[in-house]
């Protein structure tokens, strides 16, 4: 039984360690695609970063045998751009998100476009990088830069909890994406997932198993209060999130 399960973890083991390898080096290589683009069209230096985001599901799944499914895509409107509003609990949403939606512009904290090589081919797609330290400041940079982004028919992604939340918690929601949903008259998409249970953070293990992806119905926020709007994303996400972790999920047939 002791012997099974340190096979067990070793092969976990190894099986991240590949996943990290190939990762890294695909980072460099995406990097510098990403520059040489840096001038161009934002479409192709997105169209790169992209790439990588999906070499990486790829990876994933393959080497670690992780896999997604998702369900509410037709809740993605063709049309209009919007805020999204995503459970945080991983890495991986980062990787699945940029390829689902136009071109989304993520609000993150500045110091993440220092990381070389991931954080420059990141500052490539423009996101909104806020100084966290400042919160007047980043919100009004938030509003200012969203309402650029939105009109170029962009979508804007928003992790309101701030950071990575473990599993079965909740965390603080932050109004800043439902104030510019608000201020620009675009609505919200909330979405639940439950990569934390599969890539935790801070975590090297990536644990086998599928991913559970819902994407909610539109959120109109014209006429509306931010603290409203947020109420209701964070209670369908919540809830969501309740049923997507119970032994007989909507997902299972």
């Amino acid at each position: 039984m002791h012997t099974t399960s340190f096979l067990k973890r070793v092969n976990l083991f190894i099986r991240s360690l590949l996943f990290s390898m190939s990762s890294i080096i695909a980072v460099f290589f995406y990097a510098f695609v990403c520059l040489a683009f840096a001038f161009a069209p934002i479409k192709y230096s997105y169209g790169a970063a992209v790439s990588y985001t999906r070499f990486a599901l790829r990876m994933l799944k393959w080497i670690c045998h992780v896999d997604y499914q998702i369900v509410g895509l037709e809740n993605i409107p063709k049309d209009r751009s919007g805020v999204i509003l995503c459970k945080h609990q991983s890495t991986w949403e980062t990787f699945l998100l940029p390829g689902l939606f136009n071109q989304p512009a993520i609000i993150l904290k500045r110091e993440l476009l220092w990381v070389p090589f991931f954080g420059w081919g990141l500052a490539t797609t423009r996101p909104i990088a806020i100084n966290r330290s400042d919160k007047a400041s980043a919100m009004e940079q938030i509003i200012k830069e969203g309402k650029k982004r939105l009109a170029e028919g962009r979508w804007i992604l928003v992790f309101p909890e701030g950071t990575r939340i473990p599993p079965g918690k909740v965390g603080n929601y932050r109004l800043g994406g439902a104030r510019l949903a608000v201020a620009a008259g675009c609505p919200v998409i909330p979405i639940a997932h439950n990569a934390g249970r599969f890539w935790r953070k801070r975590h090297f293990i990536k644990r086998p198993g599928t991913i559970q992806v819902v994407i909610g119905p539109i959120i109109e926020t014209q006429g509306r209060k931010a603290e409203e709007v947020m109420r209701e994303a964070k209670n369908w996400i919540e809830q969501t999130m309740l049923a997507i972790d119970a032994p007989y999920s909507f997902f299972k047939s």
